[in-house]
């Protein structure tokens, strides 16, 4: 019997020639990333039980990244980022990507993505369930609590459970109106917030293999909202070529065998899939845009880790491209190298900033922004009921402030379209 990709990696970093599902094995971490958030307990954990004054296992292979709540007054958030200013001296880090400065890059997920810290065959660790957003490069990334970050810290190892795993194979063709989210949000819809927990999501197939590098990351950033453990995609000549543009550093390419064991295995004809939303209160709470046209929004949000990439934004400018939105539409670059894609690509000989800006559009500063809620004066934060069309990947009561709001999740096409009438709107009739 053969390995998926997932098995493949995880022996080859435990040491061992074959691992199987549920088998534990000690295995050795190539990247550990903490932000804001987490960062400074799993700093305090890791002084506790290693020492004040040991050394962290590699300091080539810490990645800080502050992205959550930074640009805030509150005290409480500021300190967070003191802390790690802290240790990062300390330590002598070399990957610290620090708030107000030209350092600075904005949400952990892409930011790992554009520093070249993520390779495929790699194992990833970060304090962020949304880790597994560089399974995308054909990696086994996956996010871990504050003890689990500081035992890596002292050690560079991890006590891991290997995973079952669940493949999704679309193929043929996705229409021109269909995005990587539509896609994670009918897979969720599908298998439940539970259906894949502590399992590896693989997609596969050629419909897939079509996408970009940004929307990959976008397909395996919702992994855990269907409750799993890892998403993975096989690294192809679109990884290589992203990846070769940010790092020259060695990595090993990993492929699923024909005979791997998979626990599920489902076949979606990609060329048959609709614009699709997650009503409230849970990212499985699935139904088709087109269903959804009675819901009257007041704002529309299109950003963070899952929706604010380059690719998200240009699909966003050619429906906003000319005309006016109709309710507070946010524009959140995840990075501050996305945010200088909007201000030097061009569509239709306007920039993609120009672009949101006569739409009427509030640009906010690469972060996370409203996705996690954040502190009182966090830009883009809900306050009241409003009702909002958002393009990021959860949309539990309070998630993105006011626990009277309610969020739809819908991909950028979806979240533009809305913005425009007010309503939420399915990409189709504004794009024909």
């Amino acid at each position: 019997m053969g390995m998926t990709i997932t098995e493949k990696i995880l022996a080859a970093h435990a040491g061992k020639d074959k691992v199987q599902p549920s088998e534990n094995v000690w295995v050795d971490v190539d990247v550990l990333m903490t932000h804001d958030v987490c960062g400074p307990g799993t700093i305090g954990i890791f002084k506790e039980q290693f020492g004040k004054n040991a050394k962290v296992f590699d300091r080539e292979k810490v990645v800080i990244i502050p992205d959550h709540y930074i640009f805030t007054e509150d005290k409480h958030a500021n300190r967070n980022i003191d802390i790690l200013r802290e240790f990062v001296s300390e330590q002598d880090l070399p990957y610290y990507y620090d708030v107000g400065t030209e350092n600075y890059k904005g949400v952990c997920h892409l930011a790992l993505a554009q520093e070249g810290h993520n390779r495929p065959g790699e194992v990833l660790f970060g304090t962020d369930s949304h880790t597994c957003t560089s399974g995308a490069f054909g990696m086994f990334s996956t996010g871990i609590g504050n003890t689990d970050a500081a035992f890596i810290l002292g050690t560079g190892k991890l006590w891991v459970k290997v995973p079952e795993s669940m493949q999704f194979e679309f193929t043929g063709e996705f229409p021109d109106y269909i995005m990587a989210k539509d896609i994670i949000l009918q897979v969720i819809g599908d298998i439940g917030v539970d259906g894949a927990t502590y399992r590896t999501m693989e997609w596969t197939g050629e419909a897939i293999m079509d996408f970009s590098m940004e929307e990959r990351m976008t397909l395996c950033n919702m992994a855990i909202e269907g409750g799993g453990k890892n998403a993975i995609i096989e690294a192809d000549d679109v990884t290589f070529e992203y990846v070769k543009k940010r790092t020259d550093k060695p990595y090993t390419v990993y492929k699923s065998d024909p005979d791997a064991n998979y626990y599920f295995k489902k076949t979606y004809d990609a060329s048959t899939m609709e614009p699709v939303v997650a009503k409230p209160h849970s990212p499985d709470n699935k139904a088709l845009v087109k269903e959804c046209s009675d819901v009257k929004i007041n704002r529309s949000y299109i950003g963070s880790c899952t929706g604010g990439k380059y690719t998200d934004f240009l699909a966003a400018a050619k429906l906003l491209n000319g005309k006016k939105v109709a309710v507070d539409t946010f524009i959140v670059p995840a990075t501050t190298e996305v945010l200088k894609d909007l201000e030097r690509e061009t569509l239709e000989g306007k920039t993609l900033m120009e672009v949101f800006k006569d739409a009427g559009c509030e640009i906010g500063d690469a972060s996370c922004a409203a996705c996690l809620g954040g502190p009182k004066d966090t830009f883009g934060r809900t306050h009241g009921t409003e009702v909002v069309v958002s393009t990021t990947n959860r949309n539990f009561p309070g998630r993105m402030g006011s626990k009277q709001s309610e969020v739809y999740l819908a991909s950028p096409y979806t979240a533009a379209a809305s913005a425009l009438t007010g309503h939420i709107t399915d990409p189709r009739e504004i794009l024909n």
